[in-house]
Formats: structure tokens, sequence, C-alpha cells
């Protein structure tokens, strides 16, 4: 049991250190490198990563995709007196099943169960089809799609980047590359991996002919991206799950890494969550390739099995990711480092700059 309270990860963020734009080339981020032992840190920039890393390092990346998940309704008239409500966001967050999705909706108090919503394209004619069968606190719903050709084909002609709300402007067509690492292959994301927006493929290159292993595992961004803490202390945090899979390249590649005793680097704290927890569900064995379901919270006392390295953003006050990166470098140190980021005028979040801390 730990006395640390949610608040205790807070810190002043002026407002307009919010990235609202990526850089203008991919790559050219500042980054601020951290020896999480002593916590000493330096400005660098990201161009320099490669200088950071050993040959026989194993780089792991999340290779996830992200999918135009943010799409706009509205309802479909019950009755001939009803009046129809205005503009109705959805925000697609999780798929069970290939016509059942988790989602946000907003305003949500007004979409009640049995409620059919449907969604225009373009050019106003209509290309999908839900109703409202469940429902769970703050805008959550389960809708359920009816059968198209092509769903998630649809989907790109009809939904929008779902970027994050601190980001306070609409997408743009210059979004569905930039919010999408070059590495991206498995889609099912509702928000990037954002460590990984930084790397370009020349600098991949880099990496590999410095004798750095690189392999690539899939953790699909959901809810627990979106959803604030609610709780005043870190032991009763409880994040949703997300549906993570580790191929067989990755597998022996991370276990012929940890018995060389070479270092794992991780790219994201979503790959951090992945490998941390394969370890502890393969109990101090070799971990085989799997797929599986995480709602693994990681937080200051956390004994890390796998990854001596991380490569991060700046995240949001009292997060879970802040939390995570506390618990991997130690929070005096990283509210720290954080504090001089500030003062240097770094940019914070999804496009903003990043950390290495090793």
């Amino acid at each position: 049991m730990s006395d640390l309270l949610v608040a205790d990860f807070n810190f002043d963020l002026p407002p307009e250190l919010i990235a609202q734009q990526p850089p203008e080339q991919r790559g050219q981020s500042r980054m601020l490198v951290m020896d999480r032992a002593s916590g000493v840190f330096r400005d660098s920039s990201f161009e320099e990563f490669p200088s950071h890393l050993r040959a026989g390092d194993l780089l792991v990346l999340n290779d996830s995709r992200v999918i135009p998940a943010r799409l706009f309704a509205r309802r479909t008239l019950r009755r001939e007196k009803e009046k129809p409500t205005g503009r109705i966001e959805v925000m697609l967050t999780e798929q069970e099943s290939a016509a059942h999705w988790h989602a946000l909706v907003r305003p949500g108090r007004k979409i009640a169960i049995g409620e059919r919503l449907v969604f225009p394209a373009p050019d106003g004619k209509i290309a999908l089809e839900a109703e409202v069968i469940d429902r769970g606190p703050f805008g959550e719903r389960l809708l359920r799609f009816e059968p198209v050709e092509d769903f998630f084909g649809v989907l790109e002609r009809v939904g929008h980047i779902p970027l994050p709300p601190y980001i306070r402007r609409e997408d743009v067509l210059g979004d569905r590359e930039r919010y999408q690492t070059v590495f991206a292959a498995e889609r099912g994301s509702v928000a990037a991996p954002t460590a990984g927006l930084h790397f370009t493929p020349a600098l991949l290159d880099a990496i590999e002919r410095r004798g750095v292993e690189i392999a690539r595992v899939t953790l699909h961004v959901g809810l627990g991206t979106f959803a604030p803490l609610r709780v005043d202390r870190v032991d009763d945090v409880r994040l949703h799950r997300e549906h993570y899979t580790i191929g067989k390249q990755a597998a022996g590649a991370l276990n012929q890494a940890r018995t060389a005793g070479r270092r794992v680097i991780a790219v994201g704290t979503t790959v951090v969550r992945t490998l941390e927890s394969a370890a502890f569900g393969a109990n101090d064995t070799p971990i085989e390739p799997h797929s599986g379901e995480t709602s693994i919270f990681i937080s200051p006392g956390f004994r890390f099995k796998i990854v001596n390295g991380l490569l991060t953003n700046f995240h949001l006050p009292q997060s879970s990711l802040l939390i995570l990166v506390s618990a991997f470098a130690g929070r005096e140190h990283v509210l720290g480092a954080y504090a001089h980021a500030v003062r240097e005028r770094y940019r914070f979040f999804s496009y903003g700059d990043c950390m290495f801390l090793t």
C-alpha cells in the first residue's frame, strides 16, 4: 500500500506550451535526456537519439495504427413531435466484435438505450447506422452497427482523426499522416502511441546501422487515454483494458536480449505496459508469442522486469502516464525534469517534444 495521492503528480503548465501542431518536419523535436539513477538531465534533440543507443540494444516499437475513430451522428426521430438534437459526437474506443463498439458519446445524457444513430457521409447520404444497446458512466455507450461491406473503409471516408481534447482545433488532412507513426501497421488505436511520432525511416535506418535490433509489438490505445483519473489515492486507480499482441519475432528478440543482459529500450508507455504485462504473465519464464489484454497500472514501487530505457513524450499532470514515468525514474527526478522543460519552453503532449530516460 502507498500513501501517494494523484495530486502528488501535479505540475504547473502554461497552456501555450501544449503543442497544437506537429513540428514542421517529423523528427525535429527537442529531447531531454535523463539518467534515472541520478536524476541528472541535459537538453538534446531527437536527431541525436541514435547516438544514445548502443550496439546490441533492443528497441521496441508499438506498430498500432490509429483509425479515424471520431464520428458525427444524428438521432433518428421515433415520434413526430420529438425535437431533433444537434450534432452528436461519437468517439469509438474499442471494438468488441464485428458489429459492436464501445464509444464515448457527447452529449451523452440525451442518448438513451434503444436510440438509433445515423452517420452521414460528406455527400449527405447515410454511411453508417447504429443502435445504442448499453450505457456506462461518463458518456460511455455500447453501439451495435448495421452491417456494411467494408466498415473500416467507410470509417476512412467519414471518420475524423481522434486528436486529443487538449488540441483545440479541428483535425485537418495533414493529421492523417502526422498523427500516425511511420511504422504503423495494425489498425485499432483511437490515439497515437505518440513517442513513435518522432521517428523517420532514415532515423530508423541509422539506428539499425549502429547495431541496434528493432522489434515491434502491438497495443491498441483505447479509452484510458481519454479518461481522467477520478480517484484521489494512487492505490485506487483502475485502468481500462487494452488489447496487445507480441509476435514470434518480438518474443524471440526479447528473450534473447534478457538472457544476454542487453538493454531493452521501450518507445512509449504503451510498449512499457505491453512488455511488463507479458513479463508478469510469464512469471519469470521466457515470453511466448501471444495476444491478450492488459489493464496494468504502473506506479512507484513497481519492479520492472524487462524495460531498461524509455523514450516518451511529456504527459498530462495527474495522469496515469506521468505516474508510470515516475515509477520508472523517480517522482522527484521526473517532476524536476518537467519543471526544467517548462522553464526551457519545451512543447508538451502528443505533438510535443520528448524525454529519453536510461
